[in-house]
């Protein structure tokens, strides 16, 4: 049965009304490119897997053009819709938007800003974030940043926290981009909405001594007496150097690495601790080292208890992971050295085991885009190049993409194509990703057509939503572009068909811009590039 257009859900359905700005349904509209720039980085319709490039104005031209048409309060609200549930790549862009439309020179376009300041920067890194970019944006615009407006939403950010939360998240998260919450504080001229939160205050800016004075011998509210029994453990740990009081302190109250001292991380029992609660994509990163350092060892109890974690069905879902994060973690962790071969271990074969399990299972997080697909596969030339930046062959990368479209959208069509033999691929839920990778490279290389599975698709009569086409080619290389075939597919179907062509090993870029909204270009794959194609997909973007 093929997924109707009311599968999306309600919230992308509300969004996608105002997407492109009206008008050509194709045009690249200034509001489309902002959406592309809060989704990835760039106005542009390509996607750089990996790209941790710093914002700067120049990507941000639409953004700017929105602003001086007076429709601020449209740009706030995408920031805000990006912000939420991991549709952005990475949230930067966000930030430096939000920013710019809080120092722009119409009122309401401020206000919404300010306004949506504590929905946008959920933690203090995004906070930290957020006023680096206003500094930056000051210089070029000159215009100062601490009036009012922005004291009273720094205000509001600490005032409508939950008093535990933000005791948590201020000891965790101290600093960052040259600022700390004592300059935020005594910047904003923040006055506490209550007693647990003035304490909160009065430790980052005070410290704990002036707390201790201030709160030992006076008749607490019940929340203040816990935040206060949470910071004195908080201080605690800081200044302990028992091991054995630092485990059962992290143990008894779930604290974190980042609010231990440096000399507590060189224990390997205080790792072990750690390891318990870490959230479990964080653990992830982390495997290589914590085996290299023998806190982790073959047939541990330690060792079972983390595969016994990695492994569970619930752990999983509770965490989101997704199976690409654990594919990319996998493959790292079975390289047996770090990226820059500074960190090297003997890879543990349980780990391996429940890593393997874990991939299948984690299916089940990914959210169906409900669309009909096309994934085509080239394979002209050699897939045993590696994906850049990751230990993933491109036939293994290219294997997991089929799997996760296959296994999660009841429309999808696999392909495998080369100079001229085009060859649909059975990819069943039952399939392993060792079945599907020798599936896909079955038949002989040679020159390649990037047109052949749009074409197919016409001449087949297969109504395709979106056709993503795997290559290890460079995308700058092709001589023959595949958009005349998509506009007649989109004519004969009468589909809002899009095309993602994604470079696995791509590092350049394809030479002519393309004006079509429906178009994608990817290089290299990462997780985030599925994050791309699913707001492509759902006409986010």
């Amino acid at each position: 049965m093929e997924p109707s257009e009311s599968t999306t859900t309600s919230a992308a359905s509300n969004h996608t009304l105002n997407s492109t700005g009206g008008g050509c349904p194709w045009e690249v509209s200034d509001k489309a490119k902002l959406c592309r720039f809060l989704c990835y980085g760039s106005e542009k319709y390509i996607y750089t897997a990996r790209d941790e490039g710093h914002v700067r104005m120049d990507s941000a031209e639409a953004l700017l053009s929105l602003l001086q048409e007076g429709r601020g309060a449209e740009v706030v609200e995408e920031v805000k819709w990006f912000s939420q549930d991991e549709r952005a790549v990475r949230l930067g862009p966000s930030l430096f938007a939000l920013a710019l439309c809080s120092q722009h020179s119409e009122l309401k376009t401020r206000q919404v800003a300010f306004k949506a300041l504590r929905e946008v920067c959920r933690d203090p890194a995004h906070l930290f974030s957020f006023i680096q970019y206003k500094k930056e944006l000051k210089e070029g615009m000159k215009c100062g940043i601490w009036g009012r407006a922005l004291r009273k939403a720094v205000s509001d950010w600490y005032n409508e926290q939950d008093a535990m939360s933000l005791a948590a998240a201020v000891t965790k998260c101290k600093q960052k981009e040259g600022w700390s919450h004592h300059d935020l504080l005594r910047l904003s001229h923040i006055k506490p909405a209550n007693e647990a939160i003035a304490l909160i205050i009065k430790y980052l800016t005070k410290g704990w001594k002036e707390v201790q004075v201030a709160y030992t011998d006076k008749e607490n509210s019940e929340e203040v007496v816990k935040v206060l029994s949470y910071l004195e453990v908080v201080e605690k740990v800081k200044h302990s150097c028992d091991e054995t009081e630092v485990i059962n302190l992290i143990e008894e109250h779930k604290l974190e690495r980042e609010q231990l001292l440096t000399d507590h991380l060189k224990s390997k029992q205080v790792w072990r601790a750690l390891l318990k609660e870490m959230p479990l994509e964080s653990v992830l990163r982390i495997l290589g080292r914590m085996t290299s350092n023998k806190i982790l060892e073959p047939g541990s109890s330690e060792t079972q208890a983390l595969c016994d974690r990695i492994e569970s069905e619930s752990a999983l879902k509770k965490a989101k992971i997704h199976p690409f994060t654990i594919l990319l973690s996998s493959e790292n962790y079975k390289r047996g050295q770090g990226y820059q071969g500074k960190i090297k271990w003997e890879p543990d074969s349980s780990i391996l085991r429940a890593m393997d399990l874990a991939f299948y299972k984690s299916f089940m997080n990914v959210e169906p885009v409900g669309k009909r697909f096309v994934v085509a596969v080239d394979v002209s030339t050699s897939l045993s190049s590696v994906v850049p930046g990751t230990s993933i062959s491109t036939a293994v990368a290219a294997a997991a993409i089929t799997m996760i479209f296959a296994r999660t959208e009841t429309d999808t069509h696999v392909l495998a194509y080369s100079e001229g033999d085009l060859v649909p691929i059975s990819v069943s839920a039952d399939m392993s990703l060792a079945q599907t990778t020798v599936e896909l490279v079955k038949i002989p290389g040679g020159t390649t057509d990037c047109s052949l599975p749009i074409t197919w698709a016409t001449e087949n009569d297969k109504t395709v939503d979106v056709f993503i086409i795997l290559t290890n080619n460079p995308l700058w290389t092709f001589t023959a572009s595949p958009v005349e075939s998509l506009k007649k597919h989109r004519q004969k179907s009468g589909a809002n068909s899009k095309l993602v062509m994604c470079g696995l090993t791509s590092i350049g870029h394809p030479n002519a811009e393309m004006e079509d909204r429906g178009l994608l270009c990817i290089c290299g794959f990462d997780l985030g590039a599925l994050s791309v194609i699913r707001n492509l997909g759902q006409d986010m973007i």
